[in-house]
């Protein structure tokens, strides 16, 4: 009997599922059901796109057609799911009913806009999908100045997108650092200066209190002050879109997201519901680096889940494990990546935090065109684990984070790591000790000091 498989979602979790439950069981019917006219693309590139930098086509990786000619995966564009009956195991779209064996809802997050006057002005834009970024590129051409508001990663590509674009971008955030809710501010601060002298302003310690205009934007007012703009991007973070799994009646975590079973599984009234995976922006993880729940929602995270959910769905066996949530971007001239806690999420989990910091170069002194480093490692003070790392470079962050990430994960404490870890040396690419090793060591002698 053929399986029976319906995914609700084409984001990188949605069509992950669909391509990984096509792996696993060559013969099984598998429908997608997404609101958005586009599938398989990276949010991530948008703002290069937006710039110019990277054709739009380009970020298309497969059509709708390309899914069912190649893999047998059928997908409905623009088609929202009205409900779905996890007793008959039904869904309905479209006013037709779809019978399922497996169900994967892979619905995303929706931005936060914060509830204020003037959102629904013309220039008001968020970035969540290839139409956004679309429409936002041609808005641009009649606009002089822009505010973002949120001073995140999105809100810092865009930004620096717009400044590549000759026009004058004010950055606002509600915190006192930018990347507030992932980087320390002692880590933020030199890439907040280093946007700076490239034009960008930033207004901090301001929440947004009204989009101004009438019919259009004319200026945002934050901190009692107003700035002047014709255009506005909401960058304001994204929640998980919980509406489906709160229908169903689904736990729903601490953290806002759908409590989930290793098998990618929710729970309704703490028992698990079969035949039913969620994945992506939606879940509530578990952290690897302290004993509590976590957000991950990052694109890489997304394909983790998008797998497994697609695996089980299909009849096979796969687990997801605690995360770190590594991530890394490039602002300008310069990369910041990040992995499992900063300073302050530390404290949220009730972790008193040692950090050990270091300073070095990308390649060896004497090669030309070495950058420097900055590298930031945090410790649990009790146990010594480490529990999270930043760093800043002219390159090279993505393998040294990653590093990191595999020891946090791993629950290695600052003292073996020390023993335990050895790193490549090349001068074109790196010191003969890293910098990530001398702050590791800079680290254990803070702790030594506890």
């Amino acid at each position: 009997m053929v399986k029976e498989i319906v995914i609700i979602g084409s984001g990188a979790a949605g069509m992950t599922a669909a391509s990984s439950a096509r792996r696993t069981d060559p013969r099984a019917k598998i429908t997608v059901f997404t609101e958005d006219t586009d599938v398989a693309y990276s949010l991530c590139v948008i703002p290069w796109a937006v710039e110019g930098k990277v054709a739009w086509e380009n970020i298309v990786m497969h059509t709708p057609e390309y899914y069912r000619e190649k893999k047998n995966i059928e997908i409905f564009t623009r088609t929202r799911v009205d409900s779905v009956d996890d007793t008959a195991k039904t869904v309905s779209a479209a006013g037709k009913t779809y019978v399922y064996d497996s169900l994967v809802i892979a619905a995303g997050g929706r931005v936060f806009i914060p509830p204020i006057n003037g959102t629904d002005l013309d220039g008001v834009f968020i970035v969540r999908t290839l139409q956004d970024g679309k429409d936002i590129q041609s808005y641009l051409k009649n606009v002089r100045a822009v505010a973002v508001c949120g001073a995140g990663v999105i809100g810092l590509e865009m930004a620096l997108a717009f400044s590549a674009l000759g026009k004058e971008v004010t950055v606002i955030e509600m915190l006192d650092h930018i990347i507030p809710r992932t980087a320390d501010k002692d880590m933020a601060d030199p890439i907040q200066k280093h946007l700076e002298s490239r034009g960008i302003k930033f207004v901090l310690n301001a929440p947004v209190q009204s989009v101004n205009g009438t019919g259009k934007v004319s200026g945002v007012t934050a901190g009692d002050k107003e700035y002047p703009c014709e255009m506005v991007i909401f960058a304001t973070g994204v929640r998980a879109n919980t509406d489906m799994p709160k229908a169903l009646g689904f736990d729903i975590g601490q953290l806002g997201g759908v409590i989930v079973s290793q098998s990618l599984q929710p729970y309704k009234k703490g028992r698990l519901v079969p035949d039913i995976y969620i994945a992506g922006d939606m879940i509530q993880c578990v952290s690897a680096a302290a004993a509590g729940p976590a957000m991950s929602q990052l694109g890489s995270s997304a394909v983790r889940q998008g797998n497994v959910a697609g695996i089980n769905a299909s009849g096979g066996k796969a687990l997801f494990g605690p995360v770190a949530s590594p991530w890394v971007r490039v602002m300008g001239e310069k990369e910041i990546a990040g992995t499992g806690l900063s300073f302050g999420s530390a404290s949220w989990y009730g972790i008193d935090a040692v950090c050990g910091k270091a300073s070095g170069l990308t390649r060896a002194r004497y090669y030309p065109g070495a950058t420097d480093m900055t590298v930031k490692v945090l410790a649990d003070s009790a146990s010594h684990r480490l529990i999270g790392a930043q760093m800043i470079a002219g390159e090279g962050a993505t393998g040294r984070i990653n590093w990191l990430t595999s020891a946090i994960i791993s629950g290695t404490t600052a003292e073996d790591f020390l023993v335990r870890s050895e790193n490549a040396y090349c001068p074109p690419t790196s010191m003969v000790k890293d910098t990530v090793i001398s702050a590791v060591e800079d680290l254990c002698k803070k702790l030594k000091d506890e």
